[in-house]
Order: structure tokens, then C-alpha cells, then sequence
């Protein structure tokens, strides 16, 4: 399946922030990519182009393609509760979001890459489907003999987040999935009701 695999700053620099985590270049040049950069006129922009850069950022932010992105809409359009929040809940309880939370991959890029090669389990069977939803007590480690990749060991040593919904013990490499987060407890900053208001076009 095709998925963005350039320049992950050049995507920032068009966003206005450093939607992939810390990144030195995007701090040097964060104003939009272009031939002239800031000198550029930029008029004002229509609210569809408003509505559309909120989809795109959040769909670099997860590392979802378009028709996941609208199938995952139409899950939480169906769903009880308010549907740009139950969205942002549905994107964070995808397993590769949840192995990056846990510090397990400094990205989710490289979290999904973890997972295709077969080093996570969810309730001691492996899984290697990035998109797998979890459910509340679902129990993601890091398969037996993985535990010693460099990758793994490196981010966990650099990972200093804290999430409420997620519990990790580092000595047997395991988490909980504790359950779906509140949307004041997810930290991404997307304005999930101006992609409601695009697919609701």
C-alpha cells in the first residue's frame, strides 16, 4: 500500500508545527516550504482549504491514507458520542499509535515498521497489522526475542512521556492499553470538528 515515505520536514514546514515530534531543521526554517518562503503573498484562505489542511495534517499526523482515513470517519460517525472526538480516539487506539505512545519507536513511522515485523503481541499472540484497534485491557509487549533490539532499547532509554491511559512496565517490556483516551488527554493539536464539517460537505 503507498504511503508517504519523503521529507518529513517539508510536511511540518507546510502545517505551521513539528507534527512528526522534535525536529532540528523545522526549528531552523518553520515558515511554509517554497521558492521564496516567507516573502510569498499568501491571500486568505476559503474554508474548504481550511477544513482540507486540518484532514491532511491529521492524516501525516497518524500516517493514514485517505481511504482508511473515511473509513475510520464512518466508524465514528456510527458511533455514540461526538464524532470528531470518537475520530481522534479511534486513531489513537490503533496499534501502532499505542507502540509509539508506549515509547517503544521514537516515531510512528518507525512504530509501524516495528510492528510489521512481527515484534509486538497483543494478548501474547503477534500481530503484525499496524491499524489493529485495540480495546480497553488489551495487553501490547515486545515479543520474547526482540526485547534486545537496538531500535526498541535506544527509544525506550530516550522516551520520557507519560500517558494516563496507557501503563508500561519496562523490565518485562508490556503494557496495557488501559482505555480510550479523553479528548483533553490526547496532546495533538487538530481541530477534529473542521474535518467533521469537510466530510459532512
Amino acid at each position: 500500500m503507498a504511503r508517504y515515505t519523503g521529507p518529513k520536514t517539508k510536511i511540518a514546514r507546510k502545517f505551521g508545527e513539528a507534527i512528526f515530534g522534535e525536529d532540528r531543521a523545522f526549528e531552523k526554517r518553520n515558515y511554509p516550504p517554497g521558492q521564496h518562503g516567507l516573502a510569498k503573498k499568501r491571500g486568505k484562505k476559503s474554508e474548504y482549504a481550511i477544513q482540507l489542511m486540518e484532514k491532511q495534517k491529521a492524516k501525516y499526523t497518524y500516517g493514514i491514507l485517505e481511504k482508511q482515513f473515511r473509513g475510520l470517519f464512518e466508524r465514528a460517525s456510527a458511533a455514540r458520542g461526538v464524532t470528531g472526538e470518537v475520530l481522534i480516539q479511534l486513531c489513537e487506539a490503533r496499534l501502532d499509535n499505542v507502540v509509539f505512545r508506549m515509547g517503544l519507536a521514537p516515531s510512528r513511522r518507525s512504530a509501524r515498521q516495528i510492528v510489521s515485523h512481527r515484534h509486538i503481541t497483543v494478548n501474547g499472540e503477534v500481530v503484525n497489522i499496524p491499524s489493529y484497534h485495540l480495546k480497553a485491557g488489551d495487553k501490547v509487549a515486545v515479543r520474547e526475542k526482540s526485547k534486545s533490539l537496538d531500535i526498541i532499547e535506544r527509544s525506550l532509554a530516550a522516551s520520557s512521556h507519560v500517558y494516563e491511559w496507557i501503563t508500561w512496565n519496562d523490565s518485562q517490556k508490556e503494557g496495557v492499553f488501559v482505555s480510550v483516551p479523553t479528548r483533553t488527554q490526547i496532546p495533538e493539536n487538530i481541530k477534529e470538528q473542521l474535518i467533521v464539517e469537510l466530510y459532512n460537505k
